[in-house]
């Protein structure tokens, strides 16, 4: 598996509206606009930084992931997104070596990158989600 950078940090939020007045104003980081992926129940919102961006995220649903994670833990840091060469290859290879993953297959997330994330189970705690950008 070929791990490239990291391709974004995942913040969960109550409302996009209230958090990017952090990350825009104080910080001045510039917004690049709003995206509702409805399979996830979320809406993203992505501020570059560098070669990589801080993801804000919003659940459009009281049952979605990130509703429940506000629920469980608060807002805040969510998942590390890091991007690799080659997703399918790289889940191939964590199945091998006995990783738990949340998604066997990869699916279409925010800017049409394909995504999938592993179990924080077998991470110590912490969500990863691994994307691919072509």
């Amino acid at each position: 598996m070929k791990i490239l950078k990291i391709d974004h940090l995942g913040i969960a939020v109550n409302s996009i509206d209230d958090g990017k007045n952090f990350w825009s104003e104080v910080l001045g980081l510039k917004f690049e606009g709003a995206e509702t992926v409805a399979e996830q129940k979320v809406t993203t919102a992505f501020f570059p930084v560098g070669e990589s961006e801080v993801e804000l995220l919003e659940s459009t649903s009281p049952d979605g992931p990130v509703a429940k994670f506000i629920e469980k833990k608060g807002q805040g840091f969510q998942h590390v997104a890091f991007r690799v060469e080659n997703i399918e290859e790289a889940l191939a290879e964590l199945k091998e070596k006995g990783i738990q993953l949340i998604d066997q297959k990869p699916r279409i997330g925010a800017g049409g990158a394909k995504i999938a994330f592993l179990h924080p189970k077998a991470t110590g705690g912490v969500l990863v989600e691994l994307c691919q950008r072509d």
